[in-house]
């Protein structure tokens, strides 16, 4: 007799809760910052989970946070017993070989993905490290952002920085306005920030302006920065389709190696006027004010 349709169905592959444990060390490791007289390491976690899975673990849940805070704690001594052996053979060569140690006490929190992009199986980590200011170079405080996905086998990274708020007192009350029509209708945005970030958004893609569109806009599409010093505007594209000011498409922002994908510098200069094409579906109108 024929099994039915049902029957022969797989069930989705559900992830053992130390694979969860082991994304989070790993996270921790490719967010360390290594400064002079010691490395920094994220204090701050959080993991996504698919609802099914999240409600599966749920139970769990407080015995995983104990468990994932421990393996950060045994993750870092082993990195700090491999930074006393390189210290042993280099003591006569002066090189320093900096202890990690996290910026505050450990926090990991899990949550369901509110989105509804991930799959069964899947995980997302989300690390805040925040970076010391750099008087020398004219940089301020940061916050550098590391989020990896796992799927299967294969895990990728996502790299973003950006510059901690500046008080109000500090930027006029409006520097720009854009204007958009999504799928939610008529929309009016007032910069008022020397940075801002266009795109659908999701939990590892906080963004100022929410576009309500198609997945061809990117959740992170395009930034928009100005430079203090001069007011001048830049755009910066993020997407996967590509972005297009007055129907030119501008070079990429961004450089993907091993699976981690990174900023490269590369912004177009904004007129005082201009229309902005997100994967030729939603387009904004730029005017810079004053």
């Amino acid at each position: 007799m024929a099994l039915s349709r049902a029957a022969t169905v797989p069930e989705p592959p559900k992830r053992a809760a130390r694979d969860v444990i082991a994304a989070v060390v790993d996270n921790m490791r490719r967010n360390l910052e290594p400064l002079r007289y010691s490395t920094l390491a994220p204090s701050r976690y959080t993991v996504y989970l698919h609802p099914r899975e999240h409600a599966r673990l749920e139970g769990i849940i407080p015995i995983l946070q104990e468990q994932t805070l421990r393996a950060l704690g045994e993750e870092l001594a082993r990195l700090n017993r491999r930074a006393s052996m390189r210290r042993l053979f280099t003591r006569w060569t002066g090189d320093i070989a900096p202890d990690v140690c996290s910026a505050s006490d450990w926090q990991v929190t899990f949550l369901p993905d509110p989105d509804g992009d991930m799959a069964e199986g899947d995980l997302l980590v989300d690390s805040e490290l925040v970076l010391p200011a750099r008087p020398d170079l004219g940089v301020g405080e940061r916050t550098r952002r590391i989020t990896t996905v796992t799927a299967g086998q294969r895990t990728t990274a996502r790299e973003q920085t950006a510059n901690r708020a500046t008080t109000a007192l500090n930027v006029p009350r409006s520097l720009a306005r854009l204007t958009y029509h999504d799928d939610a209708g008529d929309h009016t945005y007032e910069v008022t920030k020397d940075s801002v970030t266009i795109g659908r958004g999701g939990i590892a893609y906080p963004v100022d302006v929410r576009v309500e569109a198609s997945p061809d806009v990117s959740r992170e599409h395009l930034r928009i920065r100005r430079d203090p010093q001069s007011g001048a505007f830049f755009l910066i594209d993020l997407s996967s389709l590509g972005t297009t000011l007055n129907g030119r498409h501008v070079p990429r922002g961004f450089d993907e190696s091993q699976g981690t994908k990174r900023e490269n510098g590369a912004e177009t200069a904004l007129p005082d006027g201009a229309k902005l094409g997100l994967a030729g579906i939603v387009f904004v109108d730029f005017k810079k004010v004053g």
